[in-house]
């Protein structure tokens, strides 16, 4: 068995806290770790930590980016158990998401429309959950979670294990 991790956040940025008023949830964003450490971290938001207009797909750390700029960031880090084969199926679409990375696109619009309870899924498009969702999708397991989804619709998940919860840059092994 391996472990994947599911990383919520909130920054405080303008975006987070719309999200956070319409939720009424305490995390904001969501992204996916295949590894303890969270050395790396993969979801949509921001490409670019200075600029919130351009979205995409994003390698996430605390060391550098997003997550350096905005170092107040709550966090609650979650550990998932998964077989061998699920793990190798969530690495494989990571790794052709980043190496196509120019051909996906921050889901705005289906970011927007969940406010109205409306689900938009357009084709290599994805906000941060859609896209945690996919991944877990794609590893041939089945995940009881929405179609319209948010971050903190991950805590549903059978077999979630709490592992941390505080500031992100506190976060140690």
């Amino acid at each position: 068995m391996r472990k994947i991790y599911i990383v919520l956040t909130y920054s405080g940025t303008l975006l987070s806290k719309l999200i956070k008023m319409y939720t009424r949830e305490e995390f904001s964003h969501v992204s996916i770790s295949l590894s303890e450490n969270l050395d790396s971290m993969y979801s949509f938001g921001r490409v670019y930590p200075y600029i919130p207009f351009i979205g995409g797909f994003v390698k996430e750390s605390v060391q550098y980016g997003f997550f350096k700029r905005f170092h107040k960031t709550k966090t609650a880090i979650y550990s998932l158990e998964v077989d061998e084969e699920q793990f190798s199926n969530m690495k494989s679409i990571i790794d052709y998401i980043s190496e196509n990375r120019r051909k996906y696109r921050y889901n705005v619009l289906g970011l927007f429309a969940s406010v109205l309870h409306l689900h938009i899924k357009r084709e290599r498009h994805f906000y941060c959950a859609e896209f945690v969702k996919y991944v877990l999708d794609g590893s041939q397991k089945e995940y009881d979670l929405p179609e319209l989804i948010k971050p903190t619709d991950f805590l549903s998940l059978d077999g979630l294990k709490k592992i941390y919860s505080g500031n992100l840059r506190e976060y140690n092994l």
